[in-house]
């Protein structure tokens, strides 16, 4: 949600955290927590008293900057929805409104804005990252507390019924401070499977439904014309994805029997969903024959699926005489329930897919349409019609991604097995990888036999491509997303996929083979590779199945983390364009899948201007992205909140589809800004690559409390080697912000800038000229100076002390203040105003948590200090003071909010 609110708007932040610390205070009194409740108000710890334990202080202010978020989030929402009365919904940033009001005053026809919104795909992909570390419980307290503040707000309640809100208000924060928050055992796949299963299943259904409204009323207000935005098939289409149960990059757990449960429980969930909403569309569609025409079309197939569906379908037919609708529907249902069943081996009794349930709605619509009873389909089938549409019976897509490495293990496994004299296919070069792998996917013979065991990663590949091999031959490739291959640095990578499928019989299906590049080298790569992936023989015959269309993923973490946030960013901006013109060069529409995470280092920042930022010609109508950890609840947590993403997404997709925003790229100074991008990762490399940074890193950051924290299921190391490589790109970013440097958002930006201004004014002012017109770069200079501003020297120096040796602690410490000045300095130079005139929102923000923060900070630094030494002496202790700073990471997660 935006954070971008009025003087007005912060006043109503000030105002209603006044009165809920109220409400905070009165419970701990409440619970004799007096002195807890003076040193709230205080913030002295030096004053604190006995009564007052670091425990209570870290729970405390974990509470309080949750309850911020609460009404900041709120604020937003109220500020939009005032904007938008004052000055309509066009003035809302990102929103349908604006984009319909820009295409009316280029000129666009209705009849192409339709053409465009009905093109448009967007795939939210939900992941589980070890970044989310709120309970599910406190989740729902979020929620319950939301509604209440949303309810104090209603100015018609009496006093007597404000004061009932304030009690269950107090009564709620007395629950949620007796609940703990943080996981004390580590959560398996399947807490986490349940969590995205629930935003899929709860959260997502109603905001989609929120924001068909969203768009169907800006279109009105627009005043155009309302026949042209009625049915499904004029609106974007949306499709949602998860990696949960798929993901297996790194993660042992995720075995072929985790996916194969996981794909039905997708399906599972889904039938449900649309089972509910076909019950309560038999409830309400009471049309009846003697005061409403019956078409003879419907007549006939009542008849036809009553007579198929035996004594269960006539029962069906009669329990509604003379409500042929009603009837219809009841048999629906039937087929509904034959297929959740899935016992039957006629398939006429049950639905096969969703889009022959999909062709019977249809069917209703059109028949009420013909007798003008248009909106009542409208009101009653559309809902039904775009879950369908939306969810099919595979409520999301799971995405399998696997290693390239991995593959090469478990080629070489089978091998081993074989007559071959030279097993070893990690170490063969490319030419002799692309011999074997082209041979053997073009033999009729199977390289593998299903008796036989090669060996740990062998076994586990073959197993999962079966499972959805089983799936497919099942249920159809509905539910079953790309097959990613992560770290692809050859065409021999995504080959290997190939072997596995033909081994398990699904080349001939639609499945996507999806390359994904991920450090700065791979991108730079990353065009050659898929031009001879794409041109090879296999890729151009599926490509009629895939319906000449390829995704590309690229990914934010290891890029930025391989060569620092300006050389990830315009790498990934350069890649993506190159990407896209080999798309074109193959007549192949190429769309990406941005493996964003939460912060601005992984990718992370308001949708509207992510799109916007993108290189012209790269979007394609179509867009898929991960929404990861605590980005989920913050993002789509709330009911208004997800719609206002959702609709950014959609909005921004239509924007940049439209041929008039493909802005002409030649006059923006992509030299210079490649000078720049070259020089800031030199900086950031020789940091990284220094003998000593390992320690300054270890010591002045709370990585080694993060390894043992209880947050996510996936290890926070690939392999366990204690090396940067080795290290995730998540906890890497999450110990740099934890301890406010925020390192990997702007370190080495400033002493390039520096650089560049003292020897080419000219180039440095021309990055000025630009920003106004080239919104990738306005983009990323104003994300790396929100982590300026998040970034603080006085608590840098406070994590730096923990660093033993005084050389090396001076040393990185001189560095990283140095660049974090010029960086300072001179982007706030090239985007003009002052900081505190165009950053309002971002300061107001922070400032409001900054002394609560620096309480946090200061116990976290001693508890470390603490813990180490206990660790050391091995003192059984240490546990407890482990347990202890995990709290603390908690309650910093949700003072600083994007951490990971």
């Amino acid at each position: 949600m935006p954070t971008n609110t009025s003087t007005k708007g912060f006043d109503k932040i000030l105002e209603d955290k006044k009165d809920i610390l109220s409400c905070f205070k009165e419970m701990l009194s409440g619970i004799e927590e007096n002195s807890l409740s003076t040193f709230i108000e205080s913030l002295n710890v030096n004053d604190k008293g006995d009564a007052v334990s670091d425990e209570k202080i870290i729970q405390a202010f974990g509470i309080y900057f949750q309850l911020m978020n609460l009404i900041e989030e709120n604020a937003a929402i109220q500020f939009n929805r005032q904007l938008e009365k004052n000055d309509g919904i066009s003035a809302i940033r990102g929103s349908w409104g604006e984009t319909f009001k820009g295409w009316k005053e280029q000129g666009i026809d209705q009849d192409k804005m339709i053409s465009i919104i009905s093109s448009i795909q967007v795939s939210p992909v939900l992941t589980a990252h070890p970044t989310e570390a709120k309970r599910v419980t406190i989740l729902e307290i979020h929620r319950e507390l939301y509604l209440l503040i949303v309810q104090n707000e209603n100015s018609t309640y009496s006093q007597t019924e404000k004061n009932a809100i304030r009690d269950k208000i107090i009564s709620l924060l007395e629950r949620w401070w007796r609940t703990g928050e943080i996981y004390l055992e580590k959560p398996d796949l399947r807490d986490e499977r349940a969590n995205v299963v629930h935003y899929l299943s709860k959260k997502f259904p109603l905001i989609l439904e929120a924001s068909d409204l969203k768009i169907r009323y800006s279109w009105l207000e627009m005043g155009f014309d309302p026949g042209k935005l009625k049915h499904i098939e004029h609106f974007p289409k949306y499709s949602f994805g998860s990696w949960v149960g798929g993901d297996r990059d790194g993660h042992p757990f995720v075995t072929p029997q985790i996916t194969k449960d996981t794909l039905l429980i997708h399906r599972k969930e889904a039938l449900q969903i649309i089972y509910n909403h076909v019950l309560e569309l038999a409830a309400k569609l009471s049309l009846s024959s003697k005061l409403n025409p019956t078409p003879n079309i419907l007549i006939r197939t009542i008849n036809e699926y009553a007579q198929l569906l035996g004594d269960k379908g006539e029962k069906a037919v009669n329990r509604n005489p003379y409500e042929p609708w009603r009837q219809f529907v009841n048999l629906i249902q039937l087929k509904l329930e034959n297929t959740i069943l899935g016992s039957y081996s006629d398939s006429k009794l049950f639905y096969r897919s969703s889009s022959e349930l999909q062709q019977d709605l249809k069917l209703i619509r059109e028949l009420l349409i013909e007798i003008k009873a248009e909106k009542i389909a409208e009101d009653l089938l559309f809902p039904l019609e775009r879950i369908v549409q939306s969810f099919g019976f595979h409520l999301a897509k799971l995405d399998i991604r696997q290693n390239s490495e991995y593959y090469e293990k478990a080629i070489s496994q089978i091998l081993q097995k074989s007559t071959l004299t030279d097993t070893d296919f990690q170490n063969w070069d490319e030419e002799k990888r692309l011999a074997f792998l082209n041979k053997e996917i073009a033999s009729p013979e199977l390289l593998t036999n299903i008796t036989i065991s090669y060996g740990l990663e062998a076994d586990n590949v073959l197993d999962y491509f079966r499972v959805l091999r089983d799936h497919n031959i099942l249920y159809g490739s509905e539910g079953i997303g790309s097959l990613i291959v992560s770290m692809t640095r050859s065409v021999s990578d995504l080959l290997m996929v190939y072997l596995f499928m033909k081994e398990t019989q699904l080349l001939g299906t639609d499945l996507i083979v999806a390359p994904l590049f991920e450090t700065i080298e791979d991108l730079d790569n990353g065009a050659q590779i898929l031009d001879e992936f794409l041109d090879h023989p296999l890729t151009r015959k599926r490509q009629r199945l895939l319906q000449d269309a390829q995704e590309v993923m690229v990914g934010y973490s290891d890029s930025n983390k391989d060569g620092g946030v300006l050389a990830s960013k315009w790498n990934l901006y350069k890649a993506e364009k190159a990407l896209s013109e080999v798309g074109r060069k193959h007549n192949i529409n190429v769309f990406f899948f941005h493996g964003r995470g939460g912060t601005i280092s992984r990718g992370g920042g308001k949708y509207h201007r992510f799109i916007e930022s993108k290189p012209p010609g790269s979007i394609n109508g179509k867009i898929k992205l991960t929404i990861q950890g605590e980005s989920i609840s913050q993002q789509f947590g709330n009911l208004l909140t997800g719609t206002y993403n959702l609709e950014m997404l959609a909005s921004g997709v239509a924007q940049h589809t439209l041929p008039s925003a493909q802005s002409n790229e030649s006059d923006y100074p992509a030299e210079t800004l490649e000078w720049l991008s070259e020089k800031s990762m030199q900086h950031y490399k020789s940091v990284i690559t220094d003998i000593d940074f390992m320690q300054f890193f270890s010591q002045a950051t709370p990585i080694d409390i993060l390894e043992q924290s209880k947050i996510g299921s996936r290890p926070a190391r690939r392999t366990g080697k204690r090396t940067l490589k080795d290290l995730r790109a998540i906890p890497w970013v999450f110990s740099w912000n934890l301890s406010r440097f925020m390192l990997t958002g702007w370190y080495g930006v400033g002493t390039a800038l520096k650089e560049l201004k003292e020897q080419d004014n000219d180039g440095y002012e021309a990055l000025k000229k630009s920003i106004s017109s080239w919104p990738f770069l306005r983009y990323l200079l104003i994300q790396i100076e929100t982590n300026l501003l998040l970034a603080n020297p006085e608590i840098m120096k406070m994590y730096a002390e923990l660093v033993t040796d005084e050389k090396v602690r001076n040393k990185f410490l001189d560095l990283i203040l140095s660049d974090y000045e010029a960086g300072k300095l001179h982007i706030g130079y090239l985007l003009g105003d002052p900081v505190d005139i165009r950053r309002t929102g971002q300061l107001n923000a922070l400032n409001i948590r900054e002394k609560e923060l620096k309480v946090l900070h200061k116990l976290q630094i001693d508890l470390i200090r603490e813990w180490r030494k206990l660790n050391q002496e091995n003192d059984p202790e240490k546990n407890t003071m482990l347990l202890k700073l995990l709290h603390v990471i908690n309650s910093l997660s949700g003072g600083l909010r994007n951490t990971g």
